[in-house]
């Protein structure tokens, strides 16, 4: 009889992918389901970037490219990383990956073996603990609920980290919460970090664009941990791009050599002609960035306006990404039509039954307390979607 690896055996589904997927089975149906439970933006690229794109199929771009990326294109990010972040970064500390997925992979891979600690704050993005398990290390999780703002205190951080921590991941912005760390909260971080030369410190930062904070702020920022500090980014959210599969690490040398040697031997090189279009994002105009930043922001305002009128739900206020994440737990125990809900994911899945609005329960982020709600689609389609889920979650008593 086949089987599959333990490696794979042990890794879960993503419940995103998953709850996107049933949806698309109703929609099929015909079912009018309005998708929330999708982190993409709904915008099409920007057209000097599809120019790009187009122009680099017309001159030929169609070979293997090196494996860490177009030179050309590492030094756009270095630009980058000069001109938004102060931060300096050679081309060699640069490797360009299928998307920023495979970019945090490719360092938990690289750093991270069997028993060896990575801490993780929650909620997280889904795909870190399984990452770490790929690695055959250990998820660390250190948890901040709604009263914190869903941000981790250095104390909690210091008295997660052990002689077997080997790294820690953080997204600020985040994804799911929305919520994003000011500097003097980072600089905490940073103060404890730097007390653990051997911790590796991967800042996933794919979210720097959807700010509404006014500047980002990046843990490589800080002297005392710089040295150890991987940033992890992309084109996918700030320009649009998420199907182009374009993602990049900023690191050390010598994780950036580990990394490259990885990918040689299991992907080699990310798309040419994403590579060509990146290099446009980054290059071109950047209002494209700031139009689609504006209708987030505003998009935000109206879903937090709508949710706080669930007096069930408790939502704070994000300010990054484009997600909210209510505490739901007010509806555990309630029932209707004879189902009765126990937990985010029952939620989710009622919500998407009966109001025909797909969410994804927080479990799957490490907040079984909390649902994620994406509010990346159109404002007419966020009225609507949030007229059903107030009508959905009246019934439940």
């Amino acid at each position: 009889m086949l089987s599959v690896s333990e490696r794979l055996a042990a890794l879960s589904p993503s419940e995103t992918l998953a709850m996107s997927q049933k949806s698309a089975e109703l929609k099929a149906l015909g079912i009018d389901v309005i998708n929330l439970s999708v982190g993409e933006p709904d915008f099409t690229t920007p057209k000097h970037i599809k120019d790009a794109g187009k122009k680099a199929i017309d001159d030929d771009f169609s070979f293997y490219s090196p494996v860490p990326g177009f030179l050309s294109l590492r030094n756009a990010i270095c630009e980058k990383l000069k001109k938004e972040n102060k931060l300096e970064f050679t081309p060699d500390q640069i490797v360009c990956s299928n998307g920023a997925k495979q970019s945090v992979c490719n360092v938990l891979l690289s750093i991270a073996g069997r028993g060896d600690e990575v801490i993780i704050p929650a909620p997280y993005w889904v795909s870190y603990p399984e990452m770490v398990k790929l690695a055959e290390g250990k998820s660390v999780i250190v948890s901040a609920g709604i009263a914190q703002d869903f941000k981790i205190s250095p104390e909690q951080l210091e008295n997660a980290i052990t002689p077997r921590t080997k790294a820690m991941i953080l997204c600020s912005p985040s994804n799911p919460t929305g919520s994003v760390y000011t500097r003097s909260e980072l600089k905490g971080l940073a103060d404890v970090l730097a007390k653990h030369p051997d911790m590796v410190v991967i800042s996933d930062e794919i979210y720097e664009h959807i700010n509404y904070t006014g500047r980002h702020e990046s843990l490589a920022q800080f002297e005392n941990i710089r040295e150890r500090t991987v940033i992890v980014n992309g084109i996918s959210k700030g320009y649009a791009m998420t199907g182009w599969r374009l993602g990049w690490i900023a690191a050390p040398k010598q994780i950036a050599a580990a990394c490259n040697k990885l990918q040689g031997q299991y992907t080699s090189g990310a798309c040419s002609i994403a590579q060509k279009a990146a290099e446009a994002a980054y290059l071109g105009d950047q209002s494209c960035v700031a139009e689609m930043r504006s209708a987030f922001e505003r998009r935000k305002n109206l879903v937090v306006k709508l949710a706080r009128q669930s007096n069930g739900l408790k939502v704070n206020e994000p300010a990054g990404a484009f997600y909210i994440f209510p505490d739901c737990s007010a509806y555990y125990g309630k029932s209707y039509n004879g189902r009765t809900i126990t937990d985010s994911s029952d939620l989710a899945m009622y919500l998407l039954e009966e109001g025909h609005v797909a969410c994804v329960g927080g479990a799957a982020f490490g907040a079984p307390e909390c649902i994620r709600m994406s509010y990346a689609t159109s404002d007419e389609n966020l009225q609507e979607a949030f007229g059903r889920i107030a009508i959905a979650l009246d019934k439940l008593g």
